[in-house]
């Protein structure tokens, strides 16, 4: 691999990356070669190929450096690395990273301000992330924890349509969560 640099007032910048060994960089003594066309054309002399792609103003490119002997192939070098990050572009444009939102209460929460918590957690499931619900527990409250769980539960069921809860309710110190996951991933 070989890596092309910029000089400028004592600094050394990296201006282009090569994944591939081109032209005069093949030194091998015989390679596998493969025409422009895709056609085979046998084992050569790396000395023979490298004319056979000035001829057709084209590149001797490596393909497969480990093969013995190597595979190199004739092709414009330029077109293949454009084409090869415009779909490495593309697929990095596909790609959803799935987050956990986490959703807060308390035990003691109202059924108004429930019904925004799960219409913000059924938000987070349409959009393909996996929601946390947690309940947290203050003073006293820790000895009610089934009112948490009961909360969890009806929580879940509210929603069921969206989303499958991936572990029953479980106390972690003072909090009790489940974790909520869509059901068709986006």
């Amino acid at each position: 691999m070989g890596i092309r640099f910029f000089y400028v007032l004592w600094r050394c910048f990296i201006i282009s990356k090569l994944d591939h060994q081109l032209n005069e960089a093949i030194r091998d003594k015989e390679i596998r070669l493969i025409d422009s066309d895709g056609s085979m054309r046998g084992i050569v002399s790396s000395r023979e190929a490298m004319e056979l792609a000035i001829s057709q103003d084209l590149d001797l490119v490596k393909i497969s450096p480990n093969a013995d002997p190597p595979v190199c192939k004739i092709m414009d070098y330029g077109k293949f690395r454009f084409d090869q990050l415009k779909k490495e572009k593309e697929a990095r444009k596909n790609q959803h990273i799935v987050e956990v939102k986490e959703i807060r209460m308390s035990p003691g929460i109202d059924t108004n301000d429930l019904n925004v918590k799960m219409r913000n957690a059924l938000r987070f499931l349409a959009d393909g992330n996996r929601v946390k619900v947690s309940v947290r527990f203050r003073g006293r409250e820790m000895a009610h924890t089934d009112i948490g769980e009961q909360l969890l539960i009806r929580f879940s069921e509210g929603c069921a349509e969206l989303a499958n809860m991936d572990k029953k309710p479980k106390l972690e110190g003072r909090f009790m969560s489940i974790f909520l996951s869509p059901k068709n991933a986006k």
